[in-house]
C-alpha cells in the first residue's frame, strides 16, 4: 500500500491556508496547516512532512528564518521547501533561494501552478535531488 505524501502549509492568512489545503487534499495529499513560524517548526517535528509550502511575511519568525531552520536541521534538511508569497521581486526570490528554498510561488497563487511545483518537488525529493 502506497503511503500518502504529507504537505505542511504555513501561512498566517487562514483563507490562504484553507484554499491550498482543500485543493491539495482533493488531489490525494495529506495536508497539515500552521499559522506561524513557531507552530510550523513544532508541526515539522510532529508530522515529518514530505514538503513545506511556506509564506514569508508572518508574525514572529518569518518564512526566511523558518526555511533556514528547516534546511539546517539534521533530520529535516532534505525536506523540500516551496516559498509561497506576495513578495515577487528579484531580490525576494534571491533571498528565498539563499535561505535554502527549493522553489518559489508568487501570490495570488495559481493553484494549477502550485500543484505542478508540489509534484515536481516531491519527485525531486524521491530522486534525492
Amino acid at each position: 500500500m502506497e503511503t500518502q505524501e504529507t504537505i505542511l502549509v504555513v501561512d498566517d492568512n487562514r483563507d490562504n491556508r484553507e484554499i491550498m489545503q482543500t485543493y491539495l487534499e482533493a488531489r490525494g495529499y495529506m495536508v497539515v496547516g500552521a499559522a506561524d513560524g513557531r507552530s510550523a517548526l513544532a508541526k515539522l517535528e510532529e508530522v515529518e512532512p514530505d514538503l513545506v509550502l511556506l509564506d514569508v511575511m508572518m508574525p514572529g519568525i518569518d518564512g526566511w528564518e523558518v526555511c533556514r531552520t528547516i534546511k539546517n536541521h539534521p533530520k529535516f534538511g532534505d525536506t523540500r521547501v516551496v516559498m509561497v508569497t506576495a513578495k515577487s521581486g528579484y531580490e525576494d526570490k534571491f533571498e528565498g533561494m539563499r535561505s535554502g528554498a527549493d522553489d518559489y510561488v508568487v501570490k495570488p497563487v495559481d493553484l494549477k501552478e502550485l500543484v505542478e511545483k508540489v509534484q515536481r518537488n516531491l519527485a525531486a525529493r524521491e530522486r534525492g535531488a
